[in-house]
């Protein structure tokens, strides 16, 4: 019986089977490409995260510090039709003009730009938007100071005066982030006519110029290695918190403090932005919503030492304890910035280093 009907059975099977809708392929995954400075990270879960939400795959390229991964996107994608990478991360206030100048980005305004100060906003345009903040200020080891019964600087004239000889080092600007940061600073408390006198007399206080900020304060700074000869060092606001965190012992004050009296302190904004021609722009712009949803900006912190732009971001508990933010920071107008920074920065080593 099962015989004599089964060529009718095989029909209706094949049938049946022809009329099941056929299973939709699954898309690959898009690439995103994002150059950073050296210094960025992100907590990995946030990365695959994103991946999974976006169906991406996110690459990242550390193209060098700031002026370096400029200088690489500059030659590698201004009037090119396949840029280098999708996103730029990282550039800062003290670069930014330049980069606007070279046509380098094409304009995004995330809705999240709604909730952040406007003291962050400092491209109208929104070729690039605010992302994270840290200051550059003036470590000073607490222990030293207090076992020699010296008084702290209260400005960056201060630190010309004979009791503080010998007791400060600093970076070079041609090769320093934070190097480059402090003169700035330099310049907008003094002024154009005034801040090579500064240095000068700073020179002659016997202050001690190192290539980079891993030399400034692992091997001379006194509040971190301990052996160090300078109980004062151009570093970040945010490095006492470091301290307080990577303590080998549970501390309840970071060992070292930041001197953010006015005029002492340069505000470092860094800034993301859509590179031009990018061929994945929709997926540019939901890495540039990323970098400011409340994850990331939570993530910021604790990855790289930085403050959130987020108002509502919580700050770890070490931020909390250590953090000391300027209520004034030094600034400078970008595009007089882009116009002299070459030029200072000669000038500063024709007189320094020469």
């Amino acid at each position: 019986m099962i015989k004599k009907y089964l060529p009718l059975l095989i029909i209706l099977f094949l049938v049946l089977a022809a009329c099941q809708p056929a299973a939709t392929p699954t898309a690959q995954p898009q690439t995103l490409t994002v150059m950073t400075h050296d210094s960025f990270s992100v907590s990995e879960d946030l990365v695959k995260q994103f991946e999974v939400e976006n169906n991406a795959t996110l690459v990242f390229i550390k193209g060098g510090d700031t002026g370096a991964a400029l200088n690489r996107l500059i030659l590698t994608s201004v009037d090119s039709k396949t840029p280098e990478a999708d996103v730029f991360y990282g550039l800062d206030n003290i670069f930014l003009s330049r980069a606007l100048d070279q046509g380098l980005f094409e304009s995004y305004q995330p809705a999240a730009l709604e909730s952040i100060p406007a003291e962050f906003k400092l491209d109208p345009t929104f070729k690039v938007v605010p992302v994270d903040y840290g200051d550059v200020c003036i470590n000073y080891d607490k222990a030293w100071f207090t076992k020699n019964n010296l008084e702290l600087p209260n400005s960056l004239q201060d630190l010309t005066k004979p009791e503080y000889n010998g007791l400060l080092v600093v970076e070079n600007p041609a090769t320093s982030s934070p190097g480059l940061a402090f003169m700035m600073a330099s310049i907008a408390e003094f002024g154009e006519s005034g801040w090579l006198d500064w240095w000068q007399a700073l020179k002659d206080n016997n202050v001690t110029v190192v290539s980079d900020w891993e030399t400034a304060y692992y091997s001379n700074f006194s509040g971190s290695s301990g052996k160090g000869p300078q109980p004062m060092v151009v570093s970040y606001a945010s490095s006492p918190v470091a301290e307080l965190i990577y303590a080998e012992t549970k501390l309840s004050e970071s060992p070292t403090g930041s001197l953010v009296a006015p005029g002492m302190c340069w505000r470092q904004v860094e800034f993301a932005g859509i590179l031009k021609n990018t061929p994945s722009r929709a997926l540019a712009e939901k890495f540039i919503d990323f970098l400011l949803s409340k994850p990331f900006q939570e993530d910021v912190p604790m990855q790289m030492f930085v403050y959130p732009v987020l108002p509502d971001a919580v700050l770890p508990e070490g931020f909390v304890i250590a953090s000391q933010i300027p209520e004034t920071v030094g600034a400078l107008d970008p595009a007089l910035i882009a116009a002299n920074r070459d030029a200072w920065v000669n000038d500063w080593t024709n007189l320094m280093l020469k």
